[in-house]
This record gives structure tokens, C-alpha cells and sequence, in this order.
């Protein structure tokens, strides 16, 4: 059995056609159905329903969808394995939205333009739900905040950059004392049920503020544009760039110390996929120290 055969069965059921899958693959549309058909007379079932220009998966092509994923996983890993001079493989990598929309992308420009021959399989999701799949094995590594608890022997981490916590308001706002303004203004509160919002959170309880809460969202350039449109002010974490286009926000350091929010890699010490772990850390470290140094630089 062919496994490139198999990679298209999976293609053609994630794409939603064989026109889409033909594509993605640089191949004709007729190829892709000839390998779907081959397919299917070897294993005796119909896998694929075709309805018009769409198709769907058959009972029978759902069964072994997800062993054939795995098999293909699989199959790559054996690249990581048995290949002593070239890192290559499939990475399976998970990604909170602030490292997705921030550091990740920078990070695997340099990848694939380092190491050619690796593929990068993506997840994005909250933290809490990374660490787990690390855990679990489902993913070789993951760019998350650091978490709240210890972790599990199996599994190390890496911070690769701190936030501080600083009060988001309207650039005329920037003269004003940031205890001042949080208990005055009405308040866009960064989500309590997220790490970092916790975080917030403990800060106003412990220096004993108060605010107006007017809105609680977990979507921090969403609570940019609404600071800007004079909604409020927030406390949150002073994440990376990018941030929207065009806001005009002072971003105004607190009195008083606060614990900054971590955003780190944590990887899994049983994946046969390490050689290409070190490597993803390798430009985690070198991506995070070229937006501190442009950081600077804008200051």
C-alpha cells in the first residue's frame, strides 16, 4: 500500500473535495480520484462519497481516518529517527493565540528556511489544554504562558519572554497615576478565567482596588481597540507586537511590583521527535531575543 495514497485520502477528507486536495497537493484532479480508487479496491471499501464538486467521508473511510493520520505520523517519524545528519520530520506543535498572532510566525519563518526538510503539524488552543497534549504525547511541544502549577517529570520548560503588567488607556490619559485611573475609569477587564487575567486580578485585590468593571473579554487586541475608542482602561500583560493598526494607547507601568506573565515552550523529554525540539527552542530563543532587541529600539 502506498502510503502517498493515504496522505491524499486524508487530504481529500480535510479539504472537502478532490479539486481542493489536487491543489494542495500539485497534482490533477484525476490523479487525486485514481489514487482514492486504488486505494479503496485495496482495502475493499468505498471510503469517499462524492456529491457533486464535495465530498465526505464514508462510515467505512471514518474508521481508519485517525489511524491513518497516525500512521502517517508515523511514517514521518521515521525520517527524525533513522537520519543522523539532517533534521527533518514531522513536528507536532501547539500554540496558545498570543505566541500564534506574536512570536510563532517569526519563528517558523526561520525554520523553514533553516531546516527544509521538517513539516510542522500546528494546534492552536488555550494553554491549559496544551499542556496536557504535551503531556499526553499528542504534541512534541508547545509556546504557552507558564503554568500555575508544577509539571509533570516528563515534560520541561523554557521561558523565552516576560510581560509585565502595565494599565492600557487613551494616549491623553498617559500623565495620569495608574492606580488612579484603575479606580476611576471604567474598567475592560482581561479575562479572570485566563492565566493572565488571574494574574491581573490578584494585583487589584492585593493593592486594594476596587474598580467600575464595565467589560471582561479574553482578547487582548480587542481590549486595544476598545481602550482606544475611550471605553476604558485595562490591565493586562504588555504582549508582543503586532498590536491593531492605528491605535494611539499609553501603556503605563504600576507602582507597585507585580508578577509578570511568562510565555515559555514546554516540551516532552519522551518524544522521538528531539532533535527537531531542540531546534524549534533553538529559534523560540533566537526569535525572542530579536523582538526584545526591536523592542528597545521603538522605546
Amino acid at each position: 500500500m502506498d502510503t502517498q495514497f493515504l496522505y491524499t485520502f486524508v487530504n481529500v477528507v480535510d479539504r472537502g473535495s478532490m479539486a481542493a486536495a489536487a491543489r494542495f497537493l500539485n497534482i490533477t484532479p484525476a490523479a487525486v480520484a485514481q489514487q482514492i480508487r486504488t486505494l479503496e479496491r485495496e482495502l475493499g471499501v468505498g471510503l469517499i462519497a462524492r456529491a457533486g464538486r464535495t465530498v465526505c467521508v464514508t462510515e467505512e473511510g471514518a474508521r481508519i481516518l485517525q489511524r491513518t493520520r497516525d500512521l502517517l505520523r508515523d511514517v514521518s517519524d521515521l525520517r527524525s529517527v533513522a537520519n543522523d545528519r539532517a533534521v527533518a520530520g514531522e513536528l507536532r506543535l501547539g500554540a496558545c493565540p498570543t505566541a500564534l498572532a506574536g512570536m510563532l510566525p517569526d519563528v517558523l519563518a526561520r525554520m523553514v528556511t533553516t531546516l527544509p526538510q521538517i513539516n510542522v503539524f500546528i494546534k492552536p488552543g488555550y494553554s491549559a489544554e496544551l499542556y496536557t497534549e504535551v503531556e499526553q504525547g499528542n504534541l512534541d511541544a508547545a509556546i504557552v504562558l507558564q503554568a500555575p502549577f508544577a509539571l509533570p517529570k516528563t515534560c520541561n520548560w523554557e521561558v523565552l519572554r516576560e510581560e509585565p503588567l502595565v494599565v492600557l488607556a487613551p494616549q491623553h490619559m498617559a500623565h495620569r497615576d495608574p492606580h488612579e485611573l484603575l479606580s476611576s475609569e471604567p474598567l475592560i477587564r482581561y479575562d479572570r478565567h485566563q492565566w493572565g487575567g488571574r494574574q491581573a486580578d490578584d494585583y487589584l485585590r492585593r493593592v486594594g482596588i476596587t474598580p467600575r468593571e464595565r467589560f471582561e473579554l479574553n482578547a487582548l487586541n480587542a481590549i486595544a481597540v476598545m481602550v482606544d475608542r475611550g471605553l476604558g482602561v485595562s490591565l493586562v500583560p504588555d504582549w508582543a507586537q503586532p498590536w491593531p493598526a492605528g491605535v494611539r494607547l499609553a501603556r503605563i507601568p504600576l507602582p507597585e511590583p507585580a508578577e509578570p506573565r511568562r510565555i515559555g515552550i514546554v516540551w516532552s523529554n519522551a518524544s522521538v521527535r528531539s532533535r527537531l525540539v531542540t531546534a524549534l527552542r533553538e529559534e523560540c530563543r533566537a526569535t525572542a531575543r530579536r523582538h526584545v532587541d526591536e523592542a528597545a529600539m521603538r522605546e
